[in-house]
């Protein structure tokens, strides 16, 4: 058995992930009320038991180099060891910082400064594994990835045998296009008798041992890189539009509109409604501008994305998509519900911030897959 400690949590995509994986998610750190109250209703809707060690409302900084709740994450750690579990923590620290579209200040960044502190919580807390999750700009930047690859060796110095992966969350079946730097760590006393001794040496978990691949669904091939693709049409309001020859249809917005019953969602009227001439104007599919994207119907969504005033228009309605589509576009289940009173800036941060559930159940299998091997 496993429990995990989670972190960032917002209002809880990857940990949904985790849970219906068969991890206990028994710890729920988040620093914004009304994700974490979303947190709470939602689970209560779909009928899950509260987390053993309880909600935090607080900074994660709280837990770190003596502070106010550093002790409390001691003991509930050890408690949950002590009952002979695994622990883990997952999180992803707040990416702006590291998003090219987004702030790019680096590591000296409000929200960059918090993923050293996560990085220093697993180090100060040594839970058994962990799972880190954060934007492809810390992998692709030059002056960002000198910061990431910091952070891996002190989780190395720290005893932690590393493996990660750059993994767009479409090939999980998620009909969106994110990319996204996934890096897994556990303690090297777990895995002595598994890893070879290069593997052993070098801190490093290769892909015989755990392959991040093996929980996907399609290929980049067969996903992304579709010729058939379509491009963009007349914007028509309620449009009929039949699907084309050769499309995935898992992975496009109409079949995670359809299969969410998203007009009877009830988070379907959850969405803002100001009156703008572009909600007519700008073609179905075209996405190319940095707000104002109008999906198609019948391809992929661009990253859900819902913050710095970045527009995503219905593909065939002249309105901006519902909180309730924005939950199909980030593969979530129908029965995953937000609260009626969370006001719709909320809404849309939270969904815009959160892994794609699909993404986290592919991930948290990969995980299971591999502490299988050393239980």
């Amino acid at each position: 058995m496993a429990t995990i400690f989670s972190f960032f949590s917002g209002s809880g995509f990857l940990d949904l992930g985790f849970e219906n994986s068969g991890f206990n998610v028994d710890f729920v750190n988040e620093f914004h009320e009304p994700f974490l109250d979303a947190y709470r209703y939602s689970r209560k809707a779909m009928g899950h038991s509260e987390p053993k060690f309880g909600y935090y409302l607080n900074s994660i900084e709280d837990f770190v180099n003596g502070g106010g709740k550093s002790t409390e994450l001691e003991e509930c750690t050890r408690k949950a060891q002590s009952d002979g579990e695994l622990v883990g923590f997952i999180g992803g620290p707040p990416c702006p910082d590291f998003s090219v579209g987004g702030k790019n200040r680096g590591h000296d960044g409000d929200n960059g400064r918090l993923t050293r502190t996560y990085v220093g919580t697993i180090i100060e807390h040594k839970p058994d594994f962990f799972l880190f999750e954060n934007v492809k700009g810390l992998w692709r930047t030059a002056r960002h990835r000198a910061f990431y690859d910091e952070m891996k060796s002190l989780l190395r110095e720290s005893g932690y045998v590393l493996t990660d992966h750059l993994m767009n969350s479409i090939r999980y079946g998620a009909a969106q296009d994110r990319d996204r730097i996934l890096l897994f760590g556990i303690k090297k006393e777990l895995v002595d008798d598994l890893l070879t001794s290069e593997e052993l040496n070098n801190m490093e978990i290769n892909e015989v041992h755990f392959n991040w691949e093996a929980r996907t669904t399609f290929t980049l091939e067969h996903s992304l890189k579709l010729d058939s693709w379509p491009d963009t049409q007349p914007f028509r309001e309620d449009g009929m539009s039949e699907i084309p020859a050769g499309v995935v249809e898992q992975l496009t917005v109409q079949h995670w509109f359809n299969r969410n019953d998203v007009l009877n969602h009830p988070n379907a009227m959850h969405f803002f409604k100001p009156k703008s001439s572009k909600f007519r104007e700008i073609e179905e599919g075209d996405v190319s501008k940095k707000s104002f994207k109008r999906l198609h119907r019948w391809r992929y969504s661009p990253t859900a994305a819902y913050g710095n005033n970045e527009v995503h228009l219905h593909p065939y309605l002249a309105r901006r998509i519902s909180a309730a589509e924005a939950l199909a576009i980030q593969s979530l289940p129908s029965e995953f519900v937000l609260p009626p009173e969370m006001t719709l800036s909320n809404m849309f941060k939270t969904i815009g911030n959160g892994v794609p559930y699909l993404s986290a159940l592919g991930v948290a299998n990969t995980i299971n897959d591999f502490l299988a091997n050393i239980r």
